[in-house]
Parts: structure tokens; sequence; C-alpha cells
């Protein structure tokens, strides 16, 4: 793999404080998450867990700067979240590549935006795909391409911009049981590469303690923390890691709290 830049180390920290989201229009409007507080530090890797339909999307897409918030305030590295930007990149469960373009174009695209020329954008795409594991598929369209080889160049395509914070909405969450657990390694492989903060979206106790740092543990809407967990699991991470005493005794406890939310 290509060696890529880490991003610097200062740079990724979240603070979310006293967040409260209603959604809905207005006649049917309902509190989706309430009274959110947490920090996330620089290269930090976090997993929010909850039961489906808890706000654990809406809490991202807040994070993203497309969800507004009713109270409270998010703010990456001091400065508040109040749109997109290119320092929070978003990549969800189903690729947004574009059809009509070749893999090295979808990936470049953010750079296009930017202004950079073909050559230099298009360099910095091959380093990309070269770190997912895609070289050799540069000249490909996205439908001549798995499932888990879209999600390579949707993750590609995310960090070409270097986000300070990477949020993942379920990213491997259509994938098979042996693809993504591929996937979980590249992710972790990268991670440790590029050091970027990232806020992993899912409802699979297994792949928040196989990834994490830490857990965050939403309850029912509206949705509330309702246990903040360390995985003191050691790294590297493989298969042999979800057999340990203290992976299992996390897991049960993971189980407990969603039980008790659901």
């Amino acid at each position: 793999m290509s060696a890529v830049p880490a991003t610097d180390a200062a740079v990724g920290r979240v603070d979310v404080r006293s967040v409260s989201i209603d959604v809905g229009p207005a006649n049917e409007r309902f509190t989706a998450l309430e009274r959110l507080d947490f920090t996330v530090e620089p290269g930090e890797f976090v997993c929010v867990l909850g039961p489906s339909g808890c706000g654990k999307s809406t809490l991202l897409g807040a994070m993203a700067g497309h969800v507004p918030l009713t109270r409270g305030e998010i703010a990456v590295d001091g400065e508040p979240v109040d749109g997109p930007h290119r320092n929070r990149g978003l990549v969800f469960q189903q690729h947004t590549l574009f059809p009509w373009k070749r893999v090295i174009d979808n990936v470049a695209f953010g750079l296009k935006m930017n202004g950079l020329g073909l050559a230099e954008r298009h360099r910095e795409a091959r380093e990309l795909l070269a770190l997912v594991g895609l070289q050799g598929f540069e000249s490909r369209y996205p439908v001549q391409l798995s499932g888990g080889m879209q999600q390579r160049v949707e993750i590609a395509r995310t960090l070409i911009n270097r986000p300070h914070v990477l949020l993942m909405d379920e990213p491997f969450g259509a994938l098979d049981a042996q693809t993504r657990r591929m996937m979980q390694r590249l992710l972790l492989d990268i991670w440790t590469r590029m050091r970027t903060t990232v806020l992993f979206v899912t409802h699979d106790i297994d792949e928040a303690l196989f990834l994490a740092d830490r857990i965050l543990v939403l309850s029912h809407r509206p949705a509330r923390i309702v246990a903040d967990i360390a995985v003191p699991l050691a790294r590297p991470r493989d298969d042999e890691s979800t057999v340990a005493a203290e992976f299992i005794d996390i897991k049960r406890r993971c189980l407990a709290l969603l039980r008790e939310a659901a």
C-alpha cells in the first residue's frame, strides 16, 4: 500500500454539548436525541451503538452539518458545526458514487471541486485507491465492482479531502459476513496509517468491539447516552480478539444495555 500522510495529531477533536434534536413535520415533531454530552479526542475511534431507530444516524448527520440542532452545540477543533465542511467526511451504508464516472474520477471528485488540476487529482486518487487495495481498478465504473469494492471507492473518495473527522453510518451493513470482516480490517489499517478521528455508527456489538477504542451506547428514542465504555483490547486486532475474555465481558454488558434500551 502507498504511504499516505497521517492527519495532524492535533486535529479531529469533537465536542458535543447538551445536544437535543427534534425532527419531523410541525404537527408530528418528536425528540430524536436528548441532552447528549461527550467528547472525542483527536485520532480516537469511537463506535455509536444503539437500537434501530434510536437516532444514531441523526447524530451523525448533525455532526456532518446536514441536520440542524434544536438545542446545544457540536464543535470540531473548537469551531461550531453550522453546515457541511470538507474537514468532516461522511460515508453511508449505500454508496453514493457517480455511475457515469470512472473509479479514479469518483475518488478525485472532491479535489476537482477544490480546483486542483487533472494530473494532481489523479495522482492523489491513485494513492488512495492503492491504500484501499484497488490499484488497477482506476478505469472501471462502479457497476463493474462488487459491493465491498464500491465501499472501498466510497472510503477513498471521502479520505482524499484528508478530513479531520470520518463519520461512518453503518458502512458495512449491507455486506456479507466475510466481506464485512475484510472491510473492518481494511478500515483499521487505514485508520492506523492516517489517524483520522472516526465516529462509526453500528447496531452490531461484535463490530463495535472489534473496531473501537470506546463505545457510546444510546437508549431508545429519545436517545440519551446510557454508557460510555472503554474497549481495552490490544491492537492490532484479529479474529482471536473476538474470543478474548475482555471482549466477551463487554459484549455481555452491551447486550444487557441494549435489552434495557429496547
